[in-house]
């Protein structure tokens, strides 16, 4: 991962290398353009950006890592705005909708314009950077044409040039103004000595025939006072240039220092790795010949070893084998100790059953209790067959009754019947 993030910022140093110093700042020219374009499509009203509860973004919005998740949101929807704006239907992408889809749906409604995209469509992913920039940037004077705008020249005010009468005060603030910038700028630490008097002599002059005098100034300062007055405050004329930590030159210088350096340095680091390279080889040599010595005169007790092991091994493969047989053995015997337990114990079940009277106990109580129950079966027996005895009389009785209250019929009405 951290290989990955370094190859991408190389990547984009290089880049920036290859387009000059000044192109990681593009940026940030074109966002202020891409703003004022807004501005003109009035993005603040018609924008659906208070719908989704976003803040119009700032004059460095896209520019910047704010929050990318955000950014890439208001990203989406100021596309979608600007394509539906320029012509063309584009749905408004939704919060949850996949940013792959909806990247490349973008890039092709860009390429539909005519604009060429020749950057990889994860660029867009952040919502912020150069590419996401250039998006909107394209999308924004595409929106712009369809609206019929132009851009105007633009209309300076008329301003009146009004003379100006050099006095001597002003050229000597001009004077003091060019030792200033002469006293700023900066050398390779080297003291110049620069005639200012020559200086304020060429400048007095172009300011006084630029300007418009109508008398012709007359000098009257004596030679003789001027060159004296000239070498007093020759000294003082001489500008030492202060040197900046920050000039390139001064970086340039220190890298020619270093690089000697490390030259003079490197000449005799070298001897003493070559050196050192030589003592370790050579120590090295003594030690593989004194290893080929040992394992020479050890050589028969190397096959002694050797032999030893062989013999250990095959004495382990016995114990094994050995130890098995007696693991085999010794389940069987326990097999064999709980078949034995449990004949033990129902030996002993049958041994305790024989000599305990208990059970012809309970026999007898058993046959105790099936003779009160057959005596009583018995009594209730006959109290069953006296009851019916007497059902049977009282029937026959009833029925003799029936046959003797009978009444015989009058024949004369048999015979009409």
């Amino acid at each position: 991962m951290a290989s990955a993030t370094e190859d991408g910022d190389a990547a984009v140093a290089a880049e920036v290398l290859e387009r000059g110093p000044g192109a990681s700042y593009d940026m940030f020219v074109m966002m202020e353009d891409l703003l004022e374009k807004l501005k003109l499509l009035s993005y603040e009203e018609e924008a659906p950006l208070r719908s989704h509860n976003m803040r119009p973004p700032s004059r460095h919005y896209f520019a910047l890592p704010i929050n990318p998740g955000e950014q890439f949101y208001m990203f989406c929807t100021l596309a979608a705005w600007l394509i539906n704006k320029a012509g063309h239907a584009f749905e408004q992408p939704q919060e949850y909708d996949d940013p792959n889809a909806t990247i490349s749906s973008i890039l092709s409604e860009l390429r539909s314009f005519g604009r060429t995209v020749d950057f990889p469509p994860s660029k867009l992913k952040t919502g912020y950077g150069e590419q996401a920039c250039y998006v909107l940037d394209c999308l924004a004077e595409e929106a712009l044409k369809r609206t019929s705008f132009a851009w105007e020249r633009a209309a300076y005010p008329a301003e009146e040039l009004e003379e100006e009468v050099v006095t001597e005060d002003d050229a000597e603030l001009t004077l003091n103004k060019i030792e200033e910038v002469i006293a700023e700028e900066e050398t390779d630490n080297e003291e110049s000595c620069i005639d200012l008097n020559v200086l304020k002599a060429q400048t007095y002059k172009s300011d006084v025939t630029e300007s418009k005098q109508e008398e012709i100034l007359e000098s009257t300062v004596d030679a003789a006072e001027w060159n004296l007055e000239v070498e007093r405050v020759l000294p003082q004329l001489k500008v030492t240039i202060r040197t900046d930590n920050k000039d390139w030159r001064i970086h340039v210088d220190q890298m020619h220092q270093h690089q000697d350096g490390i030259e003079s340095a490197l000449k005799d680091t070298r001897g003493y790795l070559d050196k050192l390279r030589n003592e370790i080889s050579r120590t090295l040599e003594k030690v593989s010949s004194r290893e080929k010595y040992v394992n020479s005169q050890l050589e028969h007790l190397v096959q002694e070893y050797r032999s030893a092991q062989a013999l250990l091994s095959e004495a382990k493969e016995k114990y094994q084998q050995g130890s098995g047989g007696v693991t085999e053995r010794t389940r069987i015997l326990s097999e064999i100790t709980e078949e034995l337990e449990k004949v033990k114990q129902e030996m002993e079940e049958k041994g305790n059953s024989m000599t305990d009277g208990a059970p012809l106990v309970k026999i007898k109580q058993a046959l105790t209790k099936l003779k009160q129950e057959t005596i009583q079966m018995d009594v209730r027996i006959g109290v069953v067959e006296h009851t019916l005895l007497q059902s049977k009389l009282k029937e026959k009785s009833n029925m003799t009754r029936d046959m003797h209250a009978t009444v015989i019929p009058d024949s004369s009405i048999v015979g009409t019947y």
